[in-house]
């Protein structure tokens, strides 16, 4: 029967492979093997589970005991009268060997506690320390506490230098000395007319009645209330420069009196801010000033500026559509006029209302007269048919044909020759006709005209942007500025960071340098 390796590996872990322990209990050697195995079998008929079967094992080999199996560790164990399933057997399994005999030996096995008594150390057994090391070592001590006291004293003198005294000389300043300020707060809106021509659901309607149809707009109108001219415009009519340069505003937020336009725009930049909210369209201003009443005219001057501005941006796009539709119908009323008095001089001068009527009169006549000619010539067949025709009727019938031929000839020469002018009957009728024509059509180019016209005026009507006010200026009746409280806590971390920062750096260049 051969020894378990895994009770080996453990033997050699502990150290303790020498000889088994005292309380081990012997191995029944004694018991026949019949009598081993129908124990063995009894015990498996037990319906053991698995976990008490490693129980079993462990246990058995914390005793040192050596087994085939689980089933014979148990027999074992049970015969030398040890429960291998008892709480205070698997709680053996995780407590030292040593630790019942601990107390014995005077050796403290952890997490044993241990007694006030045997922390004490002996003074005959303990080292005995040399007087002059001792007070070196408690100079050692002093130096050290002393520099640690002179750094932090040192570290306090350069806070309350660098910020305690800053921060101290800026709430003073915010609490005392500066000049209160008011601001009038005001919302604009830049909108659209709608269009009542256009579609449903067209591209034309994509962004009417959003922010996206008037974002250009709003942003021109932004930049200009933000801009030198705004600024200029607004010293010249109200005054802005003066107003801040009055002795009673502190020195530190006073312009000076002879400052130049770029310093006045840097003050204007300060007091007068203006934000643009893209989701809604809506542009934001408050205007900051030394008292109120001030403060509300600035803010309303500047909205008539941005309601001029407004009006200015599409101003040169309506006008220039309006014009050239105008110019468009004007010249074409003056080519109708000039169409018509032209047709007037030619009736008057040919003494004929209408080209057709004179030509159908005279083709009427020919018709009529050739009519008559051949009734004629009907005759004087007949009469030239009897045997003895009366020559004086036969004459008088060729007579009167040939009189109606020259007629004819004479109608049809007024009709297509010459007359006594020079122009024929067809080219006069041409004439007429042609400024007949030239006049119908420059009336119908009038009429496309102002049709163009009529458009034009309702494009120019959808390019009218109304400025709108959301949020009226009222005059203020409390100081806004200066927020002494948050401008000095503020200035508390800008001072506190500035220092942090030249700390780091200096420390990390000395370390540089060291190395």
């Amino acid at each position: 029967m051969s020894t378990n390796p895994k009770v080996k590996r453990f033997r050699i872990r502990r150290g303790d492979d020498a000889a088994p322990q005292a309380d081990t209990p012997a191995p029944d050697t004694n018991a026949a093997p019949d009598e081993i195995d129908a124990q063995i079998n009894a015990i498996s008929n037990e319906g053991l589970s698995a976990r008490q079967l490693r129980m079993a094992r462990r246990v058995a080999q914390k005793h040192g005991l050596t087994f085939t199996s689980e089933f014979d560790a148990i027999r074992q164990l049970r015969a030398a009268g040890i429960d291998p399933f008892q709480q205070k057997s698997v709680l053996e399994l995780v407590m030292p060997d040593g630790h019942k005999n601990a107390g014995q030996e005077g050796q403290i096995q952890l997490p044993q506690k241990v007694s006030g008594r045997n922390t004490q150390v002996d003074a005959q057994s303990g080292l005995k320390m040399n007087p002059t090391h001792a007070a070196e070592i408690r100079q050692i001590q002093l130096d050290i506490a002393r520099r640690r006291r002179r750094k932090i004293v040192l570290l306090f003198t350069r806070l309350a230098f660098f910020v305690f005294l800053p921060t101290f000389m800026m709430g003073w300043y915010f609490y005392t000395l500066a000049t209160p300020m008011y601001a009038t707060k005001s919302e604009i809106v830049i909108q659209q007319a709608q269009s009542a021509s256009a579609a449903p659901g067209g591209l034309s309607t994509l962004f009417q009645g959003t922010s996206m149809a008037t974002q250009q707009d709003s942003i021109a109108v932004q930049s200009y209330l933000a801009s030198r001219e705004a600024m200029l415009r607004l010293d010249a009519d109200h005054g802005f420069k003066a107003h801040y340069t009055d002795s009673r505003i502190d020195s530190i937020q006073r312009l000076a009196a002879d400052a130049t336009n770029e310093e006045t725009f840097k003050l204007y930049s300060d007091h007068v801010r203006i934000s643009y909210d893209p989701t809604e369209g809506i542009i934001k201003m408050e205007v900051i000033a030394a008292d109120p009443e001030t403060s509300f005219i600035f803010s309303t001057a500047l909205i008539a500026y941005a309601e001029e501005q407004v009006d200015q941006l599409t101003g040169r796009l309506r006008t220039d559509q309006m014009k050239g539709a105008l110019q468009s119908y004007e010249d074409a009323e003056i080519r109708r006029a000039e169409a018509l008095a032209t047709w007037l001089n030619l009736q008057e001068t040919m003494q004929q209302i209408d080209a057709g009527s004179e030509s159908g009169a005279r083709m009427g006549q020919i018709n009529a007269l050739e009519s008559e000619r051949q009734q004629l010539s009907l005759v004087l067949q007949s009469r030239l048919n009897v045997e003895r025709p009366s020559q004086i009727q036969v004459q008088a019938l060729r007579d009167q044909i040939a009189n109606i031929d020259a007629l004819i000839a004479e109608l049809r020469q007024e009709l297509t020759g010459s007359d006594g002018d020079g122009a024929s009957l067809a080219a006069r009728n041409t004439e007429l006709r042609v400024a007949e024509e030239n006049y119908n059509f420059q009336t119908a180019m009038v009429q496309q005209a102002l049709t163009q016209m009529e458009t034009a005026r309702i494009e120019a009507n959808r390019q009218v942007r109304y400025l709108s006010q959301s949020v009226n200026p009222v005059i203020p009746d409390q100081a806004a500025y200066p927020r002494a409280f948050e401008n000095t806590l503020l200035s508390l971390l800008i001072f506190s960071g500035i220092y942090l920062l030249i700390s780091i750096t200096v420390s990390i260049l000395r370390e540089q340098v060291s190395s």
